[in-house]
């Protein structure tokens, strides 16, 4: 028999697939094309729009997710995933309503936190896209089946993540001390071109050693049986969904962490991941274009990430300062906020040196 949570997540799952095989397009006879500007608009619209309405969702159903009926069964999930919840004893109404408040200021909060770290992933998928000379036609299928590969990823990343927290309690200062230290080394990096070659990608060379690989790439298809032996291949485009995926992951080892110091309920820290990530996805085909007017985004999300390490080492003396979890969102968007204003206020050095030339 399945539990609450099997249940829930299943019903999830088939909502989020259902919305992927609209956004692909896979029921209209329309191949892979460029995306522009106004249909990447009108998807990121909404893959907004159903986060935010999965927040209210969250705030008046969220019992749904764990099932919960009880009173009883309120305070073992309590206790499990938000001890710092005060419940009302004698009041499950009142308890319930504060409980559910507070997943979904969990989930907004993470969802606000993965969707900000994610925007990393824009440079690095153009740089992937630039240097396997995948045509632009291309970008929006990739996308989306690798990062249907990057959930599954992510879903065993998460649970196992979780499961280990339960257990061991004294990870949280691991993942506190890794964060603040990316946050630092993030702050310190320095711009350079990087450069991916394909042949020598870890990704490449492991999936050409265990998988028949086609030479070249076979228009819209990921894989191809040949004529003369019907020999099964899969084509350089599909090596490009499984090198964007495990990319998704390898941001993922610093995004996961940092939004289990906002919630330790493992289905709330999928729930932002899955949004933000397809909403991110939806964003890339016009962001990339923009994306590097923000400059100091990457300054930002340095200070977001030591902020939240912080917060993890020092979260019992928070606790007793009466630290609230709607704190860390207004500090989330502030970090943000004055990042993405300082982008825009603060001009470049070099440009700036230019137009006084110029006059």
């Amino acid at each position: 028999m399945l539990t609450s949570e099997t249940t829930f997540f299943l019903a999830f799952a088939a909502f989020v697939l259902v919305v992927m095989v609209l956004d692909l397009g896979v029921l209209s006879k329309k191949k892979s094309h460029v995306v522009h500007f106004k249909e990447a608009a009108i998807w990121s619209a909404i893959w907004v729009a159903l986060s935010v309405a999965f927040y209210f969702f969250l705030k008046n159903y969220g019992y749904l997710v764990h099932g919960i009926t009880t009173m009883a069964h309120l305070q073992e999930v309590q206790t499990q995933y938000a001890d710092h919840v005060s419940l009302i004893p004698g009041d499950f109404a009142a308890s319930l309503s504060a409980f559910q408040a507070n997943m979904a200021l969990e989930y907004i909060t993470g969802y606000l936190v993965e969707y900000s770290l994610s925007a990393d992933n824009i440079f690095v998928f153009i740089l992937i896209f630039n240097s396997f000379g995948v045509r632009e036609r291309y970008y929006k299928k990739i996308l989306v089946w690798g990062i249907l590969g990057a959930i599954v990823l992510r879903f065993v990343f998460i649970f196992l993540g979780s499961a280990l927290l339960q257990r061991f309690e004294w990870i949280i200062y691991i993942f506190g001390a890794f964060l603040v230290y990316t946050g630092v080394q993030l702050f310190f990096q320095k711009e350079e071109d990087e450069k991916i070659e394909p042949s020598t990608h870890p990704v490449v060379r492991f999936a050409s050693k265990y998988l028949n690989v086609y030479k070249r790439n076979v228009t819209d298809n990921f894989f191809i049986r040949r004529k003369s032996d019907r020999k099964l291949f899969v084509t350089p485009l599909f090596l490009i969904v499984i090198v964007v995926a495990f990319t998704d992951l390898i941001f993922a080892v610093d995004s996961i962490p940092a939004i289990f110091s906002i919630t330790k309920d493992p289905y709330i820290v999928f729930f932002s991941n899955v949004f933000a990530i397809m909403g991110l996805r939806s964003m890339f085909f016009f962001l990339s274009s923009i994306i590097s007017q923000f400059r100091f985004l990457k300054t930002g999300l340095a200070v977001l990430l030591t902020f939240i390490g912080v917060k993890m080492l020092t979260e019992h003396w928070l606790e007793a300062l009466g630290f609230k979890p709607v704190y860390s969102l207004y500090i989330i968007i502030a970090i943000l906020g004055v990042s993405i204003l300082a982008s825009w206020l603060i001009p470049e050095k070099k440009k700036e040196a230019e137009l006084q030339n110029q006059e």
